[in-house]
């Protein structure tokens, strides 16, 4: 079975992060977080207040201050997971968090930023074995990937995910703003200038508003083994 490229697109809060790490967990592959990525950067600039007060973002300074930003992906070697490392720092649980979700979509539209962090992504992709979840990767990262999953689900069922998963680590959410939130980030991910969130015209699309996580996970393992094989 030959190593192959696995590339997961979609809308936020489907769970793509979920099931990209299981099935490379599954199937032995490396994962690689690209939306963490993006994540990381916004989280550097709420740190280093690059964000003006009414949002706007201070692009030149950021321009300038991308060559000290270092996103590592380590595995945890208890939970096997991949976590996300910023200059050192585990940020896993931090940058889940809503203020960083709410100011993450205007920092992914930028091209410098996207060009950057494109480029580290093709490095890590080289070698293949991997999976990776993003916005892009079908279209723009990895164009050739032999598998492109696009994920998508309702808005009202991914607020639902996400509303959850905030309160059970202990969050005080508001399950509107949560929707809005999403909404907003939907709006800008297909409208922005430098690599929009699409699906690619070879990309197999899973809908999995209705579906059950051992559902979910027997689909993915088939088209895995189909792509594999192939």
């Amino acid at each position: 079975m030959k190593k192959i490229i696995i590339a997961i697109d979609g809308f936020s809060s489907c769970g793509k992060s979920t099931m990209a790490k299981d099935l490379a967990k599954a199937i032995g592959y490396i994962y690689i977080d690209s939306g963490a990525m993006y994540r990381a950067v916004t989280l550097y600039c709420i740190e280093h207040h690059l964000f003006e007060a009414d949002g706007k973002i201070k692009e030149d300074i950021l321009k300038h201050e991308l060559q000290n930003i270092r996103i590592q992906f380590q595995t945890d070697p208890e939970s096997k997971r991949s976590v996300t490392y910023l200059n050192g720092t585990n940020v896993e649980e931090r940058i889940r968090m809503l203020d960083v979700s709410s100011l993450v979509s205007p920092i992914a539209a930028l091209g410098f930023v996207r060009e950057a962090l494109v480029r580290q992504q093709q490095e890590m992709g080289k070698r293949k074995g991997i999976v990776m979840d993003g916005r892009d990767i079908g279209t723009t990262v990895f164009p050739n990937a032999e598998l492109k999953i696009f994920v998508t689900a309702s808005p009202e069922i991914r607020a639902k995910r996400r509303f959850d998963e905030l309160k059970a680590k202990g969050q005080t959410v508001n399950l509107e703003e949560i929707k809005q939130n999403i909404e907003q980030r939907d709006h800008i991910d297909q409208t922005r200038t430098v690599s929009p969130l699409q699906r690619a015209n070879d990309a197999i699309l899973l809908d999995n508003s209705h579906l059950t996580i051992e559902e979910q996970r027997n689909w993915l393992i088939k088209q895995y083994q189909k792509a594999a094989n192939a």
